[in-house]
């Protein structure tokens, strides 16, 4: 990558994807750098989440066409795993459980998957609880969160608040979150987009899906996108969700 574009998380262009057939996305295009936060808003159905998904890899997304350039590599010829490898982390709106997945034991394979081990040389147990015992405290979650099931039982912040530890302990290079706000209380919701803030840095860059202004009092986004009927129809700084607000 050159000419600038080294600076570059995340370059989509032109991407136009379908769900069983039906167009849903139609030739959006976002450049995204490193150390931005770039907020994407708009309707419900509007194909927010369609991104996201698409960007990860999800069978059920079929890509018709266009590029999403990660790290100098085309993405979206690779393989859900590794894009998360490179550095792609994505937020669920709705994080799944996994029923007899301790957390922990989660966490220790992802990070392995991620930084390039594998199983018969998994990241050492003491690292990964160094590493979660220090995010979890700036979280307010308790030590033995880490040996209940991944996701069973949680309550919505709960849930959001194990992705962002997730995110903490894989130090992703691009983080896709997929409407965190949704379902959180104002407590729960100051501090986990807090810690979604003190993660982005000089190189990661954050895309943050949300059809709430609210999330925006407690996150800093260098541009503001709103999404319509699959398209990117407006773009600008934060005074842009200001205005969303306000006119709706």
């Amino acid at each position: 990558m050159t000419d600038g574009s080294a600076a570059r998380t995340l370059s989509i262009q032109n991407l136009t994807v379908a769900v069983e057939g039906k167009t849903i996305l139609h030739g959006v295009s976002l450049e995204l750098k490193k150390g931005e936060v770039h907020v994407l808003m708009g309707p419900n159905g509007s194909g927010k989440s369609t991104l996201a998904y698409a960007l990860m890899g999800h069978p059920r997304y079929k890509v018709e066409r266009g590029r999403a350039i990660f790290r100098g590599k085309d993405i979206l010829k690779l393989a859900p795993d590794e894009r998360a490898r490179l550095g792609l982390f994505l937020s669920f709106q709705q994080p799944v459980a996994v029923p007899g997945l301790a957390t922990i034991d989660f966490l220790r394979s992802a990070h392995t998957a991620r930084f390039g081990g594998n199983l018969d040389k998994p990241t050492p147990l003491f690292v990964i609880k160094r590493e979660a015992a220090a995010e979890m405290a700036k979280l307010a979650m308790p030590e033995e969160f880490l040996l209940r099931a991944l996701n069973e039982g949680f309550s919505g912040g709960e849930r959001k608040k194990s992705e962002v530890l997730q995110m903490a302990v894989l130090r992703p290079e691009l983080v896709i979150l997929d409407e965190t706000d949704t379902g959180l209380d104002v407590s729960a919701l100051k501090v986990v987009a807090k810690r979604v803030q003190a993660e982005i840095g000089p190189g990661v860059g954050a895309l943050v899906i949300t059809h709430f202004p609210r999330i925006l009092k407690y996150l800093k986004p260098t541009k503001v996108h709103v999404m319509v009927a699959g398209r990117v129809v407006k773009s600008g700084g934060p005074s842009l969700a200001q205005l969303i607000e306000q006119r709706g």
